[in-house]
């Protein structure tokens, strides 16, 4: 990474022929011939077309992974077996690293340090980190009486659904993908239209690696038609989705009105961040809200875009903040030095400048940002945005706005700041600044969030459970504990 210039990553974009063709049974394929542009968000040029799927492609994909299932050698080998092939997987990741990283910054407009770095890393130890536990998951033998033997085991729950985001296409698809292969499912992905390409070549490399036909498909297509008939489908034994809580809602209907299959959520967010007067390192808690808020385009469902902070050090975090907002360096994605890249299109920028123009109407002083960047370009750039004197009530402290905005909040107390943190329908994440354990142990056991971070931020590995409470979702990715959601439980009892 080190060694790739601006200049060669801009050559290396110009060669790039990304492949749209959905990824069936080990194969690409055109489908029905209906197609959509697939445009790069950093400067509104088309990189190819995509093939548009509906339901005939769902069909066809999830037919092949029913054959893989309920035929093929994918849930019938040895854990440790499978196991390899995860493995074997991440080694093809780690060799096209860079095409990969390139594939996803121009298709959604992260930054290509991020890209390479940050996401890249995450989805190789993901299947890395699957593939060696595929054979140390165990199942049981509880005792009973002497004239009976009871076997419990875990059973790959069958053919898995998985529909993705574009904020991070390759890490959240991973999340899904590698716990449901190291289980012995067979899987059906459905990528977002905003970052179809990066999904495409992870199935492709997938077959490269060895994974049989069928037991990886990727299928492209909108929401509301692929993605609506694959929650729809009766042949989908699980669906696992990560997105916003309205679409949530469509999968768990979805479910309803087929066969009650089983729906795994991951939403949405409205995380906040708290900071009070005795955290050990003031700067450095200011800096990380900074990083946390402006990050990947502050487009991330964890975002820390609510900052309570208490009155006595509410000024000086936030001129820190504003300080920091005007340093950022917000420019073309392809460049090493770029710490904000492009919004993913031009319909979620102008959502989002929506989003500040009412928090500008509703009384909120605008501290920093607001307006486009990069004009004359051809992207979709957006300013780092600082509000304060935002009030719980208004939509900046209330809805998931998804981009670079903070809102700051002040508070006196410490009750006032847990009853701040909580007065969301999100429950995702949260963040606590704080020198005293005591204090750490109460507000983390008060806050209602699946993940929360003390004196620290997005901090992690893959060893502890990530999923949200309220509206934020259900069931967890990432650690063994990610294996349930794929697996069935059987018992069997043998009379001795």
């Amino acid at each position: 990474m080190r060694d790739i210039t601006h200049d060669e990553w801009l050559r290396r974009a110009k060669a790039l022929e990304p492949s749209g063709a959905h990824h069936i049974d080990g194969a690409g394929e055109a489908g029905s011939g209906a197609a959509f542009a697939a445009v790069s968000p950093r400067d509104g040029q088309v990189l190819t077309q995509v093939a548009d799927g509906g339901a005939a492609e769902v069909d066809a994909a999830v037919a092949a992974a029913r054959r893989a299932f309920d035929s093929g050698p994918w849930p019938r080998l040895a854990p440790a077996d499978r196991g390899r092939l995860l493995l074997r997987i991440a080694d093809l990741l780690e060799e096209r690293r860079a095409e990969l990283a390139l594939t996803i910054s121009l298709e959604m407009g992260k930054p290509i340090t991020d890209a390479y770095v940050v996401e890249l890393r995450a989805v190789i130890n993901t299947f890395r980190w699957y593939g060696q536990l595929a054979d140390k998951l165990t199942d049981e033998s509880p005792h009973t009486a002497p004239d009976a033997l009871a076997l419990v085991t875990r059973e790959p729950a069958g053919v898995v659904g998985a529909v993705v985001p574009w904020n991070f296409p390759l890490t959240l698809a991973g999340w899904k993908l590698a716990p449901a292969l190291a289980a012995g499912c067979t899987v059906v992905l459905k990528p977002s239209e905003n970052s179809p390409l990066s999904a495409l070549l992870l199935g492709r490399i997938a077959t490269e690696a060895g994974l049989p036909p069928g037991v990886l498909n990727v299928v492209n297509g909108e929401g509301p038609v692929a993605g609506r008939a694959l929650g729809l489908h009766p042949d989908v034994d699980v669906l696992a989705f990560t997105g916003s809580t309205a679409v949530g809602r469509h999968f768990l209907h979805y479910a309803a009105d087929s066969n009650l299959k089983r729906v795994w959520l991951e939403l949405g967010g409205k995380s906040p961040n708290i900071i009070l007067p005795d955290a050990p390192d003031l700067e450095k808690a200011a800096a990380t809200a900074a990083w946390g808020i402006f990050f990947n385009q502050g487009e991330m469902c964890t975002a820390p875009s609510r900052l309570l902070v208490h009155s006595s050090v509410a000024d000086r975090v936030t001129e820190a903040i504003v300080a920091r907002a005007g340093e950022l360096r917000v420019g073309d994605p392809l460049d090493p030095a770029t710490e904000m890249g492009a919004m993913v299109g031009e319909g979620h920028l102008q959502r989002v400048l929506g989003h500040i123009g009412t928090g500008i109407e509703e009384g909120a002083r605008l501290r920093a940002g607001g307006g486009r960047a990069g004009t004359g370009s051809g992207g979709s750039f957006l300013q780092p945005t600082v509000f304060d004197r935002v009030d719980p009530g208004m939509r900046l402290a209330r809805e998931e706005i998804f981009g670079p905005v903070l809102s700051v909040l002040a508070f006196d107390d410490l009750e006032e700041a847990v009853r701040l943190a909580n007065a969301t329908e999100y429950g995702l994440a949260a963040g606590l600044w704080t020198s005293d354990l005591s204090t750490a142990h109460r507000v983390s056991r008060a806050l209602r969030a699946g993940t929360v971070w003390v004196n620290c931020y997005e901090e992690g590995d893959l060893t502890v459970p990530f999923g949200g409470m309220k509206q934020s979702g259900n069931g967890r990715d990432k650690s063994a504990h990610a294996i349930e959601k794929y697996t069935e439980l059987k018992t069997t009892w043998i009379q001795l």
